[in-house]
């Protein structure tokens, strides 16, 4: 079977073609924005890639075009495949009837922490043999994918409450039918298609509704936006996790790479770990208390977890350079942002941390968390934020109480320019977004290396 893929490069779809092409499927795919990881693993997978949404991408005619959620009326391959009558799915929908259906789905969910959450969970499905297949929103070090299908009977899938497609506004996670869901966490994000917390409420309130009552739900102690989706009803066992739930953890480390946790009617477990930060520490409950449901002993998830190397993008050490280290994250929401740089103030102590923001996600872009994103970056000593033209809103007056900290540019090349001039040895370059940041990464650790 021919898929053609329009939306091909985003992290989801990116996923659904390795899948399709690990199925024996000859893959195409369209897509207006090609950057690495995503390209790199199409590429490797032999998948053709077009650039655009041109209608000649569907000549001659696929036997089914999935279609991404990025994808709108009025772009020239969308129409064509309408008008042509060409058949056509979304993603999540031919992800649930070709490789879901039959298998454990282990669903994780949530604003924050799903694509960590879910790549320690494979992580350690993977190291007690159980060998599952996975589609994540990131790359697990320990992989090198973001996607196979796996030879056991488990799936992990990173559950995103985004919508589904043009025709389909439903959020893509009710499609997955899970077994084993994981609730990380909730709050108000993609404002470009959600009004207000509620409206995502009622999604997830579907979605537990689709777990059966010998599957399981894991959520984190007192979280009042979860709270309220589970009181709408719910039908299936839950456990909690987090300071006096059902899954707890004792720090015995000031940045969390060591701790006692402690399991529902178990013994206490030790977890040395090279992951730090609170939301590392309730991500690692939750994946251990997942896993404990489809039979791995948690005594075996912490030492698996002991070995985890860590998610691409989460974090990621990518280079250093005359003492100066450039660490790349995906953060792009407040609660993120603070959690991130939280998480490497307790490791790096007094060292300087530089953080370099671009406001990227649509909901960024409109300004909807902009009150909240000074508070959020405090744990900088210095702010470069990138505020391109066609921002939404005034990033200088939004961002005024950090002060003498902050720096606004208009451009990436006056970022690299001001932190290749300033960072000096013992530094920490935080850089944060959800998209390629113009490649700002390699232009930051060539410019102190012009320098050294």
């Amino acid at each position: 079977m021919h898929l053609h893929i329009l939306g091909i490069c985003g992290t989801f779809m990116g996923g659904v073609a390795l899948l399709a092409r690990a199925l024996g499927h000859r893959v195409t795919g369209s897509d207006a924005n090609v950057y690495p990881p995503m390209s790199t693993q199409l590429a490797a997978a032999g998948i053709e890639l077009m650039q655009g949404y041109d209608a000649s991408h569907l000549q001659p005619a696929p036997d089914v075009v999935v279609v991404g959620n990025a994808m709108t009326r009025g772009m020239p391959a969308v129409e064509y495949m309408l008008d042509a009558g060409l058949p056509y799915v979304s993603g999540p929908q031919w992800l649930a009837e070709h490789l879901l259906a039959g298998r454990h789905v282990l669903a994780v969910a949530g604003t924050h922490g799903k694509t960590s959450t879910a790549s320690m969970l494979a992580w350690v499905l993977e190291d007690a043999g159980l060998a599952p297949g996975f589609l994540i929103g990131g790359v697990p070090q320990d992989f090198g994918v973001s996607a196979r299908l796996g030879e056991g009977r488990c799936f992990v899938v990173e559950a995103d409450e985004y919508d589904t497609a043009f025709f389909d506004k439903r959020s893509k996670f009710v499609h997955y039918r899970p077994r084993t869901l994981v609730v990380n966490n909730l709050e108000f994000d993609h404002a470009d298609i959600f009004d207000d917390l509620a409206m995502i409420q009622r999604q997830f309130h579907h979605l537990v509704r689709t777990v059966p009552g010998t599957g399981l739900i894991v959520h984190p102690q007192a979280e009042p936006a979860v709270d309220a989706v589970l009181a709408m009803g719910v039908w299936t066992p839950t456990q909690s996790t987090g300071d006096g739930g059902d899954w707890s953890a004792e720090w015995l480390s000031a940045d969390g790479s060591a701790l006692r946790v402690h399991a529902p009617d178990g013994p206490e477990i030790g977890l040395h770990w090279g992951q730090t930060g609170a939301h590392n520490v309730q991500n690692a409950l939750s994946a251990m208390a997942a896993a404990a449901h489809v039979g791995v002993e948690p005594a075996l998830s912490a030492a698996a977890l002991g070995r985890f190397a860590g998610v691409k993008r989460r974090m990621e050490l990518r280079g250093e350079v005359a003492g100066v280290r450039v660490y790349d994250d995906f953060a792009h929401h407040p609660t993120a942002i603070a959690s991130t740089l939280h998480g490497l103030r307790r490791r790096v102590g007094e060292a300087r941390i530089i953080a370099v923001l671009e406001p990227r996600s649509n909901t960024m872009r409109l300004g909807v968390h902009a009150a909240a994103l000074a508070q959020s970056l405090t744990a900088a000593d210095q702010v470069q934020v990138y505020a391109p033209a066609d921002l939404d809103w005034d990033a200088a007056a939004a961002l005024a109480p950090l002060g003498e900290r902050l720096r606004v540019a208009g451009a990436v090349a006056e970022i690299v320019a001001a932190v290749g001039a300033e960072a000096r040895p013992g530094d920490h370059v935080l850089v944060m977004s959800n998209g390629g940041f113009g490649g700002i990464h390699q232009l930051l650790l060539d410019a102190l290396a012009e320098r050294a």
